[in-house]
């Protein structure tokens, strides 16, 4: 299997701009598995996840549970999503659970911040997680995290433009 790379954001339809308009953007995806080490019950560690193309659209975030987070006392687990500067920009604090299941996506989405997440800026961004346990650190799970976007041009602006029907 191969990979093809694009250096902006890929259009399919064919009538691009005008009346009968029929383009769209494909959702793009990243993912990374983290284990149970990358929570921490003190003081936890902002965890890498992504690099998005600037201009990006973050859709949602989607968090599973491979392995259930378990060991070290651990009764809950928090995420909040964001950038260096801002471990809470794109997601405020939302439960994870613990059990190997997907977390429910409406507790995710109640957390996004759209005027955040609507377009990151005119740079790429690193996107960072936080986990963080409610009490024992734990010492055996596997969380998936999954980022859904759209590739909007460098600066945010609509590929095709806004433009009324």
């Amino acid at each position: 299997m191969s990979f093809t790379t694009f250096s902006g954001p890929v259009l399919s339809g064919t009538v691009k701009q005008n009346a009968g308009r029929n383009t769209g953007l494909p959702l793009l995806t990243q993912s990374i598995s983290l284990a149970a080490g990358t929570v921490a019950k003190g003081s936890p560690t902002a965890v890498a996840l992504a690099i998005l193309p600037a201009g990006s659209k973050i859709l949602r975030f989607r968090v599973e549970k491979t392995v259930a987070i378990s060991g070290g006392s651990v009764s809950e687990v928090a995420a909040t999503f964001g950038t260096s500067g801002s471990a809470a920009l794109y997601m405020g604090s939302a439960n994870l659970g613990l059990t190997a299941v997907p977390t429910v996506q409406a507790t995710l989405d109640a957390a996004m911040k759209p005027v955040d997440t609507n377009n990151i800026g005119t740079s790429d961004v690193t996107v960072y997680g936080t986990f963080t346990a409610a009490t024992g650190d734990p010492t055996a799970g596997t969380i998936v995290v999954t980022i859904e976007y759209i590739q909007r041009a460098a600066d945010g602006s609509q590929y095709p433009s806004g433009t009324a029907l």
